[in-house]
């Protein structure tokens, strides 16, 4: 049994799914992923939400372990503006994106008006630590259980969990970086104890200012990447992969499926 087919793992909101090149990707928006959140912290059982990119697509490719860990997921948005593109060329079109330092910040203000108990893992050392004070001066009742940058390595696994499940967050943000983060989510996912645990990436390096993010017209534009290359030119290869490297697939595998629906 898939994640999409356990009970309650899916949204009842979600009526349609695109599958793009073999990873399936969920037509949900925020305020239905906030209602889930809220819904599966509520319920206790460990559930976890991936943001998936077209560089996601293509690693999950070559990935095996990868590829397991976005079946697994319980929910999986559309991050990339890429992605929304080849849903709509399949014939499968999703109604908007979620991404993963979106989510973060809407998420801190939802648990600091609910009450719930945050840890933020991963990231550079004192990157956590510096997300966790801009997102409690934005929302000062924000509880922040934990911070710790730590290592998608399973050789630091035990450590990881210890300090995680000693702090009983109820929303485990985790900013590793794909494809370790999801790997790790899914290897860690039932012995950590938090009921929602999400990949957000590069979430924690733009909330700190680390990173720079895109002006919004930019990420509406879907011109992120560009950007990126701008700022980051040794990034080319990675952004080769992500976005004409994506598409040229897409067109010479997806058509044949195109007009089908994720089943």
């Amino acid at each position: 049994m898939s994640a999409h087919d356990r009970p309650g793992a899916v949204p009842r909101a979600v009526r349609r799914r695109a599958d793009i090149l073999g990873v399936v990707i969920d037509d949900i928006i925020e305020e239905e992923v906030v209602a889930w959140v809220a819904e599966s912290i509520a319920a206790r059982t460990p559930r976890y939400l991936v943001t998936v990119n077209p560089e996601f697509i293509m690693e999950a490719r070559r990935n095996a372990p990868f590829a397991q860990a976005l079946a697994n997921a319980d929910i999986a948005t559309a991050d990339g503006f890429g992605v929304l593109l080849a849903a709509r060329y399949l014939g499968t079109p999703l109604r908007a994106r979620v991404t993963g330092a979106d989510l973060a910040r809407r998420l801190a203000a939802e648990a600091a008006a609910r009450g719930w108990r945050v840890f933020l893992l991963g990231a550079a050392p004192g990157v956590a630590e510096r997300t966790a004070a801009v997102l409690q001066r934005d929302h000062p009742s924000l509880q922040v259980v934990g911070c710790y940058a730590g290592s998608p390595w399973p050789a630091d696994d035990e450590a990881i969990r210890t300090r995680v499940h000693a702090a009983r967050p109820d929303l485990l943000l985790v900013a590793y970086r794909y494809p370790d983060q999801e790997i790790w989510i899914a290897r860690n996912l039932a012995a950590i104890g938090a009921p929602m645990t999400i990949g957000v990436g590069g979430a924690f390096d733009f909330i700190a200012g680390v990173v720079p993010r895109a002006p919004a017209w930019m990420r509406r534009s879907g011109l992120e990447w560009l950007f990126r290359l701008a700022r980051q030119p040794h990034r080319w290869r990675r952004i080769l992969k992500a976005v004409p490297h994506f598409l040229w697939v897409l067109a010479r595998e997806g058509a044949p499926r195109r007009g089908r629906e994720a089943r």
